[in-house]
Formats: structure tokens, C-alpha cells, sequence
């Protein structure tokens, strides 16, 4: 659902009045727009009677909820009022996420969105509203940060979260271009995961950002090629991985493969493997009959070549990153989502 900006006051005021309806002995005596309180002009100055007392709430408008906006809008609001101390300071925007609400509630300012999410506390009054989702998700930036050439700067991030990067360095690794690090970098700043020091760019909270790109990514934009042979599912592997180097094909398992070589949690009867080109020949090559239903070899044609980036041998077998493999195995049925989980603790959270 997208939201024409120039209505976001007109809709922020609708969403304050129903929020301050919820109290009963409070009375809303007006809405000025455009309100100039010392050095700052504020979006919208309501004014408000609880009881016999009246109230000023300055209300600075947004298009945008994310934390580093919001970090920014709290302080000024904070700064402004500091000496007034019969007014209340009120960030709005479309929508405010927890990480964003907690910023505000620490500089002690009231916030409130367009998706019913709201926290206002002055005087008597304590209205208190939560986990609403985001109805205006900003899905061109999803799109853009979880795009193939941005997920390559992120897996680069994410292998590694303690190394600093400066912003040349960073694209060589991820071989993309130095406007597709600075977009991503624009992108992560604004929801705060990433700071900056003399060493260079560095990742923060690498946990939140792999939650939210195991959201937004799904192996099945990989193209699949199912097969089935005779063989045990370690011959098959094990055979890939001999005939792949002897052709100098790029290949790296995954799914439930790559789980049994980092964390075994869960056994399993197909093996998967992303196959960077010439599948053909090699299903040919390892005597695999292509099927439409009981396949247990399915290679994948990857979307992206970026998904072999941190490949790493095992045991004399290329196995996808880590990452890429807890990536893969959210999307896939039959206890992915418990591999997934082994992965993330045992080998993701503690290299990190």
C-alpha cells in the first residue's frame, strides 16, 4: 500500500484524535499546522484539556519511521522543548517500528503512526499501543537492499560482521560497482545497522539484518533441476564434488547437504548443491536420470553467483557460507526451519 505524502499531516491528525478519544475525560480544543515554538516550526500543535488543565503536544511529521529518522526527530523535538515544560513532543510518521519506538522512548517523546502504534504519556494520560504491522512496508527499498547485486555486499558483511570496510574495499570483495555499496550503505544507515569508524563501514546488530533478509529471500528464485540415481546420497556428493573440479565448474552444497557438514541436526534423503553452469553435462557425466517427482539430487542454477561467496571445503567437499545455507534451508520443508536454527547457533552466532 503505498501513501501519497502530501496527505501524511491531514491522516496523522485523524490518527491522533482517534488515539486521544480512547480517554475519556480528555477534549482536543485544536490542530494548528505550521507552528513556530522558538527556532523550530512544528508540523502540528495540538492542544488538548485533561480535566481543567490544558496540554500542548508538538507533533514533528515524517515520511519516514525508520530509526535513523526517527533518532534525529526525537533529539530535535527533546532539544526544542527542553524549556517548555507545557509542551509534549510527538514524532509521527506512517509507521514506527519497535527499534524506532524504543529511540523515542528514550529521549522521553511520545510517538504515534498511521498503523495504530502509539505511546502518549502526559499528565494523567498513558495511552500505550503495540505490534501493529507495517501497512505502507516500503517495498522498494526491500527490493532494492535484497536485491541480487546488494545481497552480495551483505553476505560480505554478514561472514565477517567485526571487519571494518572501507567503501572500495567493499566492492572489489563483493564485486559490485561503488554505487551499489553506497546505495546499501544509504539503505542499512537508515535502519541503523551500520556505523562508521576510522577503520572504515562495520556492521551493526548482524542479527536483525539476517532476520529481516531471511524475510525477504527465498532459494526458489534459483532454478532447480531434480534427479535421481542409485547411488547413497554421500556417493552422489561426494562424486559432484570430484567431477565439478575436474571440470572447473563452481559448485558448493547447500540445504540439508551443507547442514550435515556445519551443524547435523536432522537427517536427510536428497542432496542439493548449487551447479554454476553446465548442469546438463554433469547430471550426464554422474549417470543422474532427470525426474519430475522422487528426486533425490536436485541441483540448483543460482540466481546469482553471489550465493557461492564464503564457499569453504569440507572435509575436500565445497559447501555453501554458512549464511547462504540458513538462508536456504528457512525456504525448504521437512525440519528446514530446525537445521536453519543449528546453523544460526552453533556456527553463525558463534563466529561472530
Amino acid at each position: 500500500m503505498k501513501i501519497d505524502e502530501t496527505n501524511i499531516i491531514i491522516k496523522i491528525e485523524d490518527s491522533l484524535r482517534a488515539c486521544l478519544q480512547r480517554v475519556p475525560f480528555l477534549e482536543i480544543e485544536s490542530l494548528d499546522r505550521a507552528v513556530k515554538i522558538g527556532d523550530a516550526c512544528m508540523d502540528i500543535v495540538a492542544t488538548v484539556r485533561v480535566a481543567k488543565q490544558l496540554q500542548r503536544l508538538a507533533i514533528e511529521v515524517k515520511s519516514s519511521g525508520q530509526p535513523r529518522v526517527a533518532r534525529t526527530a526525537a533529539y530535535r523535538l527533546s532539544r526544542t522543548l527542553e524549556s517548555d515544560s507545557g509542551m509534549y513532543g510527538v514524532f509521527a510518521a506512517p509507521y514506527i517500528s519497535p527499534q524506532s519506538a524504543e529511540i523515542c522512548v528514550q529521549e522521553k517523546i511520545g510517538y504515534l503512526d498511521l498503523a495504530g502504534n502509539c505511546r502518549l504519556t502526559f499528565g494523567q494520560v498513558y495511552i500505550e499501543q503495540q505490534g501493529n504491522p507495517n501497512p505502507f512496508a516500503e517495498k522498494r527499498d526491500l527490493r532494492s537492499l535484497y536485491s541480487p547485486k546488494a545481497a552480495r555486499v551483505l553476505r560480505v558483511l554478514l561472514t565477517d560482521p567485526k571487519k571494518a570496510w572501507r567503501i572500495k574495499a567493499l566492492a572489489e570483495e563483493a564485486d559490485v560497482s561503488l554505487g551499489q555499496v553506497s546505495n546499501v550503505k544509504s539503505l542499512l544507515e537508515d535502519r541503523e545497522r551500520l556505523g562508521s569508524s576510522e577503520a572504515g563501514l562495520l556492521l551493526k546488530d548482524p542479527g536483525s539484518l539476517l532476520v529481516e533478509w531471511s524475510e525477504n529471500s527465498n532459494y526458489r528464485k534459483n532454478v532447480p533441476r531434480n534427479y535421481y540415481t542409485l547411488k547413497t546420497i554421500a556417493e552422489i556428493e561426494s562424486d559432484l564434488a570430484k567431477a565439478c573440479d575436474g571440470e572447473g565448474i563452481r559448485y558448493a552444497l547447500t540445504g540439508f547437504s551443507g547442514a550435515a557438514r556445519y551443524a547435523p541436526s536432522v537427517r536427510y534423503q536428497r542432496a542439493m548443491a548449487y551447479v554454476s553452469r553446465d548442469v546438463e553435462r554433469m547430471a550426464k557425466l554422474l549417470s543422474l536420470k532427470e525426474v519430475t517427482s522422487g528426486a533425490n539430487v536436485t541441483f540448483l542454477i543460482p540466481y546469482d553467483e553471489g550465493v557461492l561467496y564464503g564457499a569453504r571445503s569440507v572435509e575436500g567437499i565445497c559447501i555453501a557460507s554458512p549464511v547462504q545455507v540458513y538462508l536456504d534451508l528457512l525456504g525448504m520443508k521437512g525440519r528446514g526451519e530446525e537445521a536453519a536454527q543449528a546453523i544460526l547457533d552453533e556456527v553463525i552466532r558463534r563466529s561472530w
